[in-house]
This record gives C-alpha cells, structure tokens and sequence, in this order.
C-alpha cells in the first residue's frame, strides 16, 4: 500500500474521530436532533468544499501539464526540424510530470542549440559581407533567417576563408603593382590622370576596393606605363648610341661630354630631352664637319667588312666608300651602310664569331706547325717542347670538328635564309678546303727545300769534308756529362794521301766528341762513325728526331768501324 493511501485512510480516521467528538459534545451539551443535523450538515458542506478546492487546483494543475506537454512537444518537434535533427522519442510509462520534464529540457537545449548556430551564422555574415565590400563579390547564398545546418556553417567557414585568404593575395598584388606604377610614374615624371589613377596612388591602401576587374585594370596600367618607360628606354638608348658615336667622330672635347654625363645612364622625361638636345646640337655639328664624320664612318665600315669577311668584290660594290665629293647625301649613304652592316653583324653574330674562331685557331695552329720545323726549340727549358707538340695535336684533332660543326649551322642557316653565307666571296667549306690545301702545298715545298739543301750539303761533305756546326747546350735527351775521343775514332789521312787542314780536323774532332757523347749517354751502345748524324741538321720536328736516334742505334750494330775520313755528316 502507498504511502498516499495509508496517510488518506488516516485522514479518514480522523475525520471519523472528529465527527464523533463532535457528536459527544453535542450530546453533552443537549443539542436537539434537528440542530444536530443541521451542524453536521455544515461540517460536511465545510469538508466537502475544501475537499473540492483542493480537487480543482489539482485538476487544474493536471490541465496545466497537459498543455504544457502539448506545447512543449510541438516547440521541439519545430526546432528539431530547424535544426535538422529526428524528432524527439519519448519514453513510454512515465508520468505526465516525467513527461513534461524530459521535453521541456529536451526543448531548451535545442533552443540553445538554434541560438548559437544563429549566433554563429550572424557573425560569418558579418564577415562575408566585410568582405564582399572590399573584393566586391557576392555574398554567400545562405538565408538569414533560417537555421543553418552544421554542413552549411562548416560550408560559410571554408567559403570564408577563401574569401581572406584571396583578399591577402589581391592586397599584396595591389602594393606591388601599386608601388610599380608609382615608380613608373616618376620615371615618367607623370602625375595621376583620372580618379582611377589617384586612388591607386593618394588613397589609403585599405580603402582600395580588391576587386577582380580593379585588379586587372592595374596591371594594364603597369603594362601602359611599363611600354611608355620601355618606348623611352630605347629612344634613350638610341640617342646615346648616335651621341657616342658622333662624340667620338668629332672628337668631342671631355669637358662637353661631362656636361651630359648625367643623362648618359636614366631615361627619365627630362633625361630623354636633354639627350634629343645633344643629338640635334651633334648633327648640326655633324653637317658641319662632313669630311671628317665621313672618314670616321669609313672606319668603322671597314671594321665590319672585316668582321664580316667581306670579299674585295663585295667592298668595291659599296661605290660612295670611293667618293671623295663628301656631301650630305653622301653621309647618309655612309650612314645608311653602316647601320645596314651593324644590322647584318648582329643577324650572323653568332656565324661569324664561329669563323673568327676557327681563323683564331688555324693561326695558332699554323704558328706551331712553323714552330715544329724549328731545331732551335729543342734547346727551350721548361717542358715547352711538350706542350706545343700536345697543343698542336689538340687543334688538329678540334679544328675537324669545329669545322663540321659550322658546316651544318652555316647549312641550316642557308636553308632558312634561301642565299650563301660567304666568307671572303667564298663558301666556307671551300674557304676552309683552300686553307688547308695551301697549309700541304706549303709543307711539301719546305720538304722539298730540306731535301735539296740536304742533298747539296751531303755533296759539300763528300768533297770538302764536314762542315762546321757548333754544338749547342741540352741538344740530347741523354746524359750531359763530356765525353773523351777514342783513339780509333781520331782523325786519319784522307785517301789522297795527304794530311787534312787542322781547322778541318778540330772541327771534324769536335762534331766526332759530340755525336760520340750522345750516342754513348742516351743509346749506351758504340757509335758507327759512318753514321753520325748532327741534331741540328737532322731534327726537325720532334717525332724525326726520335726516328734517327733510333735508326743511328740500330745501324751503329749492324755496321762495322771504318776510318773516319770516309764518314759523311748528313743534313736535311
């Protein structure tokens, strides 16, 4: 039994108990019947009234918690659905204020709920729109009433973000072109011409709207006034170029060209007037000195026909080269043909610095080839023999390849052009094949001029005996230390019977201790008298005078002494 139901039946307990003081007292005291009846009656409307009141407010609040749950479960079935949750599940067998507890708490939180994610969307539009205003973009399309969806705030935020991270971007590149065009401008000593213009330069960097269209128009901007500083660069350079040049045909003195020092290295506004003054007060002064402007301009062009390898025929075709009646339309053919071969030089710059490398080269080449014809360089010190033996065999082995490689450019460049390119009047290959057959035509004449001269001194040395050569320091590769003549090598009548001329014979006994002393130091085998060969007359390149150091080694073997009158001294 409950609590309630014990404590209601002693209510009636009591109840009962009272009724019967009541009616102790009554009786006691001798109350008729009737007026028994009548305080009875009272005392039982008395109780049933308050029972009644009491029944009302109950009812009353029974009434109150079965509108507050009908409310309360609409309220939360209406923010569930704002806020994109499943409806609220009751649970069964509680009471009505079990009930009304669970979803009027259920009720309040997701009211928190809603509140905060309108808070939130309230803030992010903030945002938005602040930066809408400065990129000048849409907003982002969410409702402002509704109650967003935790996907569509996580959305706002990453389109938010976005948005900063793009107006950082537009706002640094609107402070470099900014500070481009400002700079521009005072190259150009320009001041801002629209309003466009002056809100770029004078107004506050945070109050520049970052637009996309702004954005580009500066960078037009820039491009304008990068192509007007460009444009004046080059009048500037043009102008300095022609000063330079009619500077250096007058000869101008260095005081004057210091007073336009200055405008010599910026190409501001200010720059390029001053400059267009010196080049018209030049040409004034030019006109007034046409024969010497004249013979100047004719020195550079005969730098170029160098450069371009201009043949005879192609120099005579220029025909006011060779006019003296010096005239104004006679410099400006000069100045005409000058520009048309600077112009020409700087097309084939890289062409001609290709040949000029190779004529570079064959020089070299050719001055070590005579270097190698030269016995005297056998007495250098220092390895240098070497070194231009290992660098005549490096150009040798290059100049081949440099030429195959100028074969296929000047090749390509002939297909592309539809001419020749002509070094001298002459094609390359055929200007190199001429070089190199002129090189053998010349090595066979000296070989011709060796053999004659060595045939006619063996024909000397067979009549008159050998001649004098006086030996010189460090000819052999050998050992240095002096050597003795051996007495069977010493001098003997000549076959006539008479006694040879003593200058003959020192000088004969000379050349004998020298070959005797090389062949003994570097061969360290017995020299054949008949066979004595002079370094000098012998060697000319270094490969020869190896042959005949071998060849005297092999030959002082195989043949036997004979008297030295009947030894040869032979010279190539």
């Amino acid at each position: 039994m409950r609590k309630s139901e014990v404590l209601a039946a002693e209510s009636v307990a009591c109840l009962n108990k009272a009724l019967c003081h009541l009616k102790d007292i009554w009786e006691e005291i001798g109350i008729p019947e009737e007026q028994r009846l009548e305080r009875t009656n009272v005392v039982k409307n008395h109780i049933k009234g308050l029972l009644d009141m009491m029944i009302a407010e109950e009812e009353s609040l029974r009434k109150r918690l079965v509108t507050s749950i009908e409310t309360c479960r609409k309220e939360l079935n209406k923010v569930c659905l704002e806020l994109q949750k499943p409806p609220f599940q009751e649970e069964r067998g509680n009471t009505m204020l079990q009930q009304e507890k669970d979803i009027r708490t259920s009720l309040e939180v997701m009211l928190k709920e809603k509140d905060q994610r309108m808070q939130t969307l309230k803030t992010l539009m903030d945002q938005d729109q602040d930066l809408c205003d400065i990129l000048c973009s849409e907003p982002f399309p969410i409702p402002a009433n509704s109650v967003p969806s935790l996907q569509q705030l996580e959305s706002f935020q990453q389109h938010l973000a976005k948005l900063a991270a793009e107006k950082d971007q537009r706002h640094a590149k609107f402070v470099e072109l900014k500070n481009k065009i400002i700079l521009c401008m005072e190259d150009l000593d320009q001041l801002p011409e629209n309003s466009f213009e002056k809100d770029v330069v004078c107004e506050d960097e945070e109050a520049f709207c970052l637009s996309k269209e702004n954005i580009d128009s500066l960078k037009v901007l820039l491009h304008q006034l990068e192509s007007r500083k460009g444009e004046n660069e080059r009048i500037c350079t043009s102008y300095r170029e022609t000063i330079q040049e009619l500077w250096n045909r007058l000869q101008i003195s260095q005081e004057d060209r210091d007073a336009v020092s200055e405008h010599m290295t910026l190409s501001k506004k200010r720059n390029m007037e001053a400059l267009q003054a010196e080049v018209k007060r030049l040409e004034e002064l030019k006109l007034r000195n046409i024969q010497d402007v004249t013979n100047s301009i004719r020195e550079d062009i005969a730098v170029f026909w160098e450069k371009c390898f201009y043949s005879t025929e192609q120099r005579q075709a220029f025909m006011p080269y060779y006019d003296d009646d010096f005239s104004e339309e006679l410099l400006s053919h000069h100045d005409a043909e000058i520009l048309r071969l600077k112009q020409h030089y700087e097309d084939h710059k890289e062409l001609f610095e290709g040949v000029h490398k190779w004529q570079e080269n064959w020089r070299l080449f050719l001055d070590l080839e005579k270097k190698s014809t030269d016995p005297s360089r056998f007495t250098n010190r220092g390895g240098h023999l070497l070194k231009e033996e290992k660098q005549r065999s490096d150009l040798h082995k290059s100049l081949p390849k440099l030429e195959k490689k100028l074969k296929s450019e000047i090749e390509l460049w002939e297909t592309e052009q539809g001419r020749e390119f002509l070094i001298q009047g002459q094609k390359f290959m055929q200007f190199v094949t001429e070089q190199w057959e002129l090189h053998r035509l010349e090595k066979e004449k000296e070989k011709q001029e060796r053999q004659l001269k060595k045939n006619k001194q063996t024909e000397e040395d067979m009549l008159y005996g050998t001649a004098v050569r006086t030996p010189t320091k460090r000819r052999f590769l050998g050992s240095t230390t002096p050597c003795k003549a051996r007495k069977g090598n010493a001098p003997r009548t000549p076959l006539n019977g008479k006694p040879p001329h003593r200058g003959l014979a020192e000088r004969n006994k000379e050349n004998i201790c020298v070959h005797n002393c090389a062949v003994s130091g570097a061969l360290k085998t017995p020299a054949s008298p008949q066979r004595s060969f002079s370094i000098r007359s012998v060697a000319s390149t270094y490969s020869e005078f190896a042959e005949v150091a071998d060849t005297a080694s092999v030959q002082s073997s195989e043949i036997s002494p004979r008297p030295l009158s009947q030894s040869v001294h032979q010279k190539s």
